[in-house]
């Protein structure tokens, strides 16, 4: 064994040692198949996966037509719906005239080309009569183009969020019991450059801001929005997703309804899951890559702006010193 570029790991008798992320040259693709390497297994996974996500759609070509089975699963899911998933089009396209199937049920009930209809590409496929969105998903695809064009693009590393729903600005303070931040000095120089103050300070200063469907309590530096003792307070009768975008470990999502942590450790913007619902899939393949869209969508806040993300807040107000983890 060898480790590659990009991390991974390639066994040197699969004949694909040497490859890590980059799966564009179909010549290179090309001249190891000829020399021996297997067109089934790269250090166990599917070439044909990999090619899908990460390489160039003459690529695919060269490694679809090697295959046994162009639709055989990796981890559930066809070299296909990895590829739509994706938002690599042409290399969908290379696929479906290799032989892949778009109508083939996969994660949630959802066939890669019904989901592609949902997103950028929707005449990706010629689509079959009878087979089309439901009104709900239809809308749910609509407000995601509008809501992450609202948003916008803009570096949230290292940010916290808590997406409320049903509350206001004013209602979320009261309930968190915070009170206005008043030193304007202090302010300025915590926005100016946050890390050279002490953690345990900075923490418990957020901000919080109404917007359409509810309001958004952020925190550009920290993960204080999404404490179980903050996700539970805002949440009481309602629903709230808080967001941290974990500069060392990933974006990580919780859930909070009636006062109580439904679930945690969660990956908002990354792809959808095995077990994931229907609407859960069509979520995670709308906002992949955009947890903070992901956050306000599943709450129902309809933000026209980035505003209450980016700032400046409608209100700075400081949380009281408590136990926010056992809450």
């Amino acid at each position: 064994m060898r480790r590659v570029r990009g991390g991974a790991v390639a066994a040197a008798g699969d004949g694909w040692a040497g490859m890590g992320w980059d799966w564009t040259d179909a010549d290179g693709i090309r001249r190891r198949l000829a020399a021996g390497a297997d067109p089934e297994s790269w250090n166990g996974s599917r070439p044909l996966h990999r090619a899908a996500v990460f390489g160039s759609p003459e690529a695919v070509a060269e490694l679809a037509r090697r295959v046994a089975d162009v639709d055989a699963l990796e981890n559930g899911v066809t070299a296909l719906w990895e590829a739509v998933i994706s938002r690599k089009p042409e290399n969908a396209r290379a696929l479906a005239a290799a032989g892949a199937d778009p109508w083939r049920l996969s994660l949630g009930g959802w066939s890669p080309g019904r989901l592609s209809l949902a997103g950028p590409t929707p005449e990706l496929f010629p689509v079959p009569e009878g087979v089309s969105l439901t009104d709900t998903e239809r809308a749910a695809a609509q407000e995601a183009h509008r809501l992450t064009t609202a948003l916008g693009e803009f570096d949230y590393d290292g940010m916290g969020l808590a997406c409320v729903a049903g509350i206001d600005a004013a209602e979320a303070v009261s309930r968190l019991q915070a009170t206005p931040v008043v030193d304007g000095e202090l302010l300025d120089e915590l926005l100016e450059d946050p890390y050279v103050y002490d953690m345990d300070e900075s923490l418990h200063i957020v901000g919080v801001t109404s917007v359409p469907g509810g309001c958004v309590v952020t925190q550009p530096w920290g993960y204080a929005p999404q404490m179980p003792g903050v996700l539970a307070r805002l949440s009481a009768g309602t629903l709230c997703y808080g967001l941290y975008a974990n500069p060392k470990s990933g974006n990580q999502g919780s859930i909070a309804r009636h006062g109580t942590i439904e679930g945690s450790d969660l990956h908002p913007g990354g792809g959808p899951d095995e077990n994931d619902s229907p609407g859960e899939v069509l979520a995670s393949y709308l906002y992949q890559h955009n947890a903070v869209a992901y956050a306000c969508a599943f709450a129902g806040l309809r933000l026209a702006d980035g505003r209450a993300v980016t700032g400046p807040p409608d209100a700075w107000v400081e949380l009281p010193r408590r136990d926010y983890w056992s809450h």
